[in-house]
Formats: C-alpha cells, structure tokens, sequence
C-alpha cells in the first residue's frame, strides 16, 4: 500500500505576477480588515509616548548611504554543478550569487 502524502505537506503552487498586476488588484477582505485596524491604531495615537528626543535626525548625506547602487544586469557562465547548487535552494538564485560575491568582497577589503 502507498503512503498518503499529508495535505500539509503538499507543495504551493507557484504565481509569476508583475508589480503592475499586484497594485492594480483590488483589496480582498482581510486585506481590507488589516488595513482598518493599523488605521484605527494609528488614529488612536499608540506611539505617541515615544520620546524621540535623544534620536538625532539623519542628514542627506546620512540618508544617501542607505541607497545601494543600482544593480548590473550581465551575463555569466556557470558550471553545472554550482548552478545546480544555487538553484537547488528555489528561485531567487541571482540574489544567492550575489549575496555570495558580497560576503567575499567584504572579506577581502
């Protein structure tokens, strides 16, 4: 006899969107409800015995820091095996190698 796979472990099925296609839909109801209770909680005022006092602001040149150059769309050639590697992971393998190269740029500076 067969083992019954769980419904839980089921995998999800994948949904390639565009961004265009994500804010132009229209909000379902739980959205609708999530955003009613931030807006009530905001309106309440809940942060409003923060004291930001002894938080300096950030000047522009502060703020430009926190902006990463825009990213380089090139091509590579990869072996096999370390593409199998990067992609064996799920989607996303272009940040993988890219978050690889940083930590050893980082290293060797």
């Amino acid at each position: 006899m067969a083992k019954k796979s769980s419904a839980s472990s089921r995998r999800g099925k994948l949904i390639n969107a565009s961004a265009e296609s994500i804010f132009s839909r229209p909000l379902n109801k739980r959205h609708e409800a999530v955003l009613a209770r931030i807006a009530k909680w905001q309106a309440a005022g809940e942060d409003s015995d923060i004291d930001y006092s002894d938080i300096p602001a950030l000047t522009d040149e502060q703020l430009a820091q926190f902006r990463r150059a825009p990213k380089v769309l090139i091509a590579v050639r990869l072996d096999r095996d370390i593409y199998d590697w990067l992609t064996r992971y799920g989607a996303g393998y272009p940040t993988r190698i890219n978050n690889i190269l940083r930590a050893v740029m980082s290293r060797t500076r």
